[in-house]
Formats: C-alpha cells, sequence, structure tokens
C-alpha cells in the first residue's frame, strides 16, 4: 500500500512537500513516480525517479519548480513543490512504475504498476 501525504492549500508562490510511504511492499523494487489529476481532466505525469535515485524525470510544466527524491532506508518518496500555481490544483498520486523512462512522454497509467491513494493540493491565487 502507498500512502500518500502533505497536500494541502497553499498561496501561488509558496511550496509544499508530499510523502508517499510504503506498507507491504518495499519500493526499492520500483522505479517511483507522481501523477495529479485536476477537475476535469485526465490524471498526467508529473514525476519519476530511478530504481536507486539518480536519475528524474519530469512533465514539462514542472520541471525546476518540482523536485522528485527517495529515502529506501525509509521507504518513502517525496515531491517537493515550489513555486506553486493555480495551475498545480489537483490530487497528486503517487504510483509504483513498471519501468524508468528519461523521456516523460513515455509515462501513462499504463506505466504504472500500482496507484497509492492521492492527496488534494490545492493553490490559491
Amino acid at each position: 500500500q502507498l500512502q500518500a501525504s502533505g497536500g494541502g492549500l497553499v498561496q501561488a508562490g509558496g511550496s509544499l512537500r508530499l510523502s508517499c510511504a510504503a506498507s507491504g511492499r518495499t519500493i526499492s523494487n520500483y522505479a517511483m513516480g507522481w501523477f495529479r489529476q485536476a477537475p476535469g481532466k485526465e490524471r498526467e505525469f508529473v514525476a519519476a525517479i530511478r530504481r536507486i535515485g539518480g536519475s528524474f524525470s519530469y512533465a514539462d510544466s514542472v520541471k525546476v519548480r518540482f523536485t522528485i527524491s527517495r529515502d529506501n532506508a525509509k521507504n518513502t518518496v517525496y515531491l517537493q513543490m515550489n513555486s506553486l500555481m493555480p495551475e498545480d490544483t489537483a490530487v497528486y498520486y503517487c504510483a509504483a512504475l513498471r519501468a524508468y523512462y528519461s523521456s516523460n512522454r513515455d509515462y501513462t497509467e499504463s506505466s504504472v504498476y500500482y496507484w497509492g491513494q492521492g492527496t488534494q493540493v490545492t493553490v490559491s491565487s
């Protein structure tokens, strides 16, 4: 099970740090990622990190502003979100991935091995 936390309400320009803690599974066996779904829109890829870290892939819309990281010893993945904008408002989902891809275009819902529950992020203008 993947448990996401850290969402909330923040003003534009602010920061949030999402966490995704795994239980019953060892995340070191997987590349990990974050997706998000805004109201009325399809779920989209946000960021991914290789199984042992060190390589990252980001959606163009969040590059420079968001940073994905992992602590395999804590069985947890993080998403640091800075310079948040109203268009970042969405439910954010962490996911164990079937593979890591360097190109952000390769991530779709079929890239996901299993999903965690979501956490709501709301950015006010």
